[in-house]
């Protein structure tokens, strides 16, 4: 069983940055990967990218983030992946999830059997 816990949401004006923070319960087995995705009100959950736990590379695999203002990275040492946010903007507000899985990292919700509680990330203008 692999427990992730999130952390670094909250309330911020559009415009500022933030960096949330996944905290893995064991170091990994080199197949998996952790992403992260988000959910907003009212819409479904996408994957905004994720870290390969083995080759130690961040993939984002649908583009979600055009202009390249999130950034996926990890510490180790840590059993932590982080997701590092800039320039936030309101359409940013969302519920923001890591999840775990053996394979690649893909957007299919059903393939991650292991998740966060969530993060609330607030923009307002």
């Amino acid at each position: 069983q692999v427990y992730l816990v999130e952390s670094g949401g909250g309330s911020v004006q559009t415009g500022a940055s933030l960096r949330l923070a996944c905290v893995v319960s064991q170091a990994l087995d080199p197949r998996y990967n952790v992403a992260w995705f988000r959910q907003a009100p009212g819409k479904e959950r996408d994957l905004i990218g994720g870290l390969r736990w083995g080759g130690r590379i961040a993939e984002y695999p649908d583009n979600v983030d055009e202009e390249g203002r999130f950034t996926i990275s990890g510490d180790y040492d840590k059993n932590t992946v982080y997701l590092r946010m800039e320039s936030l903007q309101p359409d940013d507000t969302a519920i923001y999830y890591c999840a775990a899985r053996t394979g690649i990292v893909r957007s299919i919700i059903s393939d991650y059997p292991y998740w966060g509680q969530g993060t609330q990330v607030t923009v307002s203008s």
